[in-house]
């Protein structure tokens, strides 16, 4: 079994989340939160998006019956909406060779809950599954949170797609997955009304985006786009993934040590 460097963590909200992770039914490797809070622009009402990696024991991967490769969890907390997500680890690993970049964030995710030794391990594999082909995967993200911004007219989807755009052109440019928008700012060329978008974000998670020019913000976003073509066929990042067999290996051993 796979054991915790330090336990569950002090929780990076300031909530009690350690709990969470104890009433899971197989250990978990890692626990992380994503979403709004991950990317940089939490709502006063958000939700509190947990993901994580939990193992199967070998018997349940070797039955008659489909083994619960994912897991899907939202509850009321004090008040708070919580969402926990979590997949087998052979099916996280799967994904990450798919060129995912949401499962990369939440591996990479600084605001960690929960950790363990195959956590780090995991994590220091990362980058042997960065491929420029990433790229596809936030351009068809951002044109989906676009088009929900089209419909909705809500701040939300609207700095989902420059969150989009801005990290993927970051992570082609660099080889690192930064989710984190402020951030962001001040090491990719992005629109300037971007903090006064995030500021006004703060008051409501479903908030119009109100004042907001919307032929501005659509050349913006097609300028992005054409950054993150540009960034993709200049990128170093390789066409496939280098670290497949390092990974077979880290799912095999994993398993057969819990």
């Amino acid at each position: 079994m796979t054991e915790p460097l330090t336990g569950p963590l002090t929780d990076p909200l300031g909530m009690e989340l350690g709990p969470v992770v104890d009433e899971q039914p197989d250990p978990l490797l890692f626990a992380t939160v994503s979403g709004a809070h991950l990317y940089g622009f939490p709502s006063r009402d958000s939700d509190v998006d947990l993901r994580g990696v939990h193992l199967l024991p070998v018997e349940e991967l070797l039955g008659l019956s489909e083994p619960d490769e994912t897991r899907s969890r939202m509850w009321d907390r004090d008040g708070v909406e919580m969402d926990l997500v979590t997949h087998d680890v052979r099916k996280f690993v799967r994904l990450m060779l798919r060129r995912n970049g949401y499962v990369l964030e939440q591996l990479l995710s600084p605001l960690v809950v929960h950790t363990s030794d195959a956590h780090a391990e995991l994590t220091a594999l990362a980058p042997g599954v960065l491929t420029s082909h990433h790229a596809h995967h936030y351009r068809g993200f951002a044109n989906t949170q676009w088009r929900l911004f089209e419909k909705t007219g809500e701040l939300k989807p609207l700095l989902y797609t420059f969150r989009a755009l801005l990290t993927g052109i970051h992570l082609m440019r660099s080889g690192e997955v930064q989710a984190h928008l402020p951030t962001l700012l001040g090491e990719v060329d992005a629109p300037g009304d971007l903090p006064r978008l995030i500021a006004a974000k703060a008051d409501a998670e479903h908030r119009p985006a109100s004042g907001v020019d919307r032929e501005r913000v659509r050349a913006d976003v097609e300028a992005l786009h054409e950054a993150l073509e540009e960034a993709r066929l200049a990128s170093p990042l390789p066409d496939e993934p280098t670290a497949y067999d390092a990974l077979r290996d880290f799912v095999i051993r994993v398993r057969l040590e819990r």
